[in-house]
């Protein structure tokens, strides 16, 4: 049994992925060809956006995204400590000071409860000026935008929503993709929506923002690519993971009901032992992982794998306790819900082609 089928679902499109490689092998143009193009309009349009910018990988994507919005050094940005190591990663590698903050119980989620309190402890202090927050939409769960939002505006924060993992999840209709002043996500094959190598996508509402991340993308390119107006990278989604990720999107509804319909069966089947995932109302998940507590972790993980189920943990060691981060000397009691879920949490197989 597969945690994720990718080859199940290539074989569902193997025809209609194989002609769309064939056409760019074709033309050749490999880099920046007319299906990037192509496919940021649609991204755009799936997630009710006006910009879409894709770029090298869903890391590049936070990168560019602090370099849009000017995070240096001094700067305070707020991120949840129970996520995958890149939502910190970045915020350091602009040389500003990641603020983690801890989880909330039920959804796994960035608590908004203690946002508020970490921004308060940080105004107070003195030392770094609060910048940005980043809020994770993990396991395919949006986090929760609303207050999110509320506390973003009353400081005066910038909003970065990472939705590598909630790509196809929503909060009363609004797409993941759509919230704060610039979204990111990730096209790694694991991911709901995933290229056959590194991908990802920033989206945005802002005229300005989008004008420059499509500079930031490609040297910091002006009017041409030997006309450089501004400090950037190279970071851009080939031509041939554009092409694969055209044909997957327009199955990706599909998919997302089939990984709906597999949920409802685990909710309904799994003992009940294990603490379930909820969905809060209002809100849709892509399930990028469905996402299991237990007291008993090690236990229940023998057990399904002597059955051939494949389990995984995510993550065992939140961002407060990775050794990159001890020169910010926090503690485990910082965080005692994070922590709690990094001892219980497990995931099992999940996929739009699940049995």
């Amino acid at each position: 049994m597969h945690f994720i089928d990718l080859e199940a679902q290539y074989n569902h499109l193997k025809e209609r992925i194989d002609t769309r490689i064939h056409a760019v092998l074709q033309h050749g143009k490999y880099i920046m060809g007319p299906e990037v193009f192509e496919l940021e309009e649609r991204l755009a349009d799936y997630v009710g956006v006006k910009h879409c910018i894709t770029c090298a990988n869903g890391t590049d994507a936070l990168t560019l995204s602090m370099m849009a919005l000017g995070i240096e050094d001094g700067d305070a940005v707020f991120c949840p400590t129970f996520t995958f190591f890149a939502t910190a990663e970045t915020i350091a590698f602009a040389n500003a000071t990641p603020v983690f903050v801890d989880s909330d119980e039920k959804t796994f989620n960035i608590c908004p409860i203690d946002l508020e309190l970490r921004i308060k402890e940080t105004i107070s202090r003195g030392d770094l000026k609060p910048k940005a927050i980043i809020a994770v939409d993990l396991f395919g769960l949006p986090a929760n935008y609303p207050e999110i939002e509320r506390i973003a505006e009353k400081y005066n924060l910038k909003l970065i929503e990472d939705a590598a993992q909630g790509f196809g999840g929503s909060i009363n209709g609004r797409k993941a993709g759509s919230f704060g002043d610039i979204a990111t996500t990730s096209f790694f094959p694991a991911k709901p929506l995933g290229c056959y190598g590194d991908g990802g996508a920033i989206f945005t509402d802002n005229d300005e923002y989008a004008e420059q991340l499509r500079s930031l993308r490609v040297h910091g390119q002006g009017s041409d690519k030997y006309n450089n107006i501004r400090i950037g990278v190279n970071s851009r989604l080939d031509t041939i993971q554009a092409a694969i990720l055209l044909e997957k999107l327009k199955e990706f509804p599909i998919e997302l009901d089939n990984r709906n319909r597999a949920a409802l069966n685990y909710s309904q089947i799994l003992p009940k032992s294990l603490v379930l995932p909820e969905l809060p109302h209002g809100y849709t998940s892509s399930w990028a992982q469905y996402t299991v507590k237990t007291e008993q972790r090690e236990k229940i993980i023998e057990e399904f794998r002597a059955k051939n189920i494949p389990v995984m943990v995510y993550y065992a060691t939140c961002m407060h306790a990775q050794p990159a981060f001890h020169y910010l000397n926090y503690s485990a009691n910082d965080f005692p819900v994070a922590n709690k879920l990094s001892k219980e949490v497990c995931s099992l197989p999940m996929h739009g082609y699940l049995k």
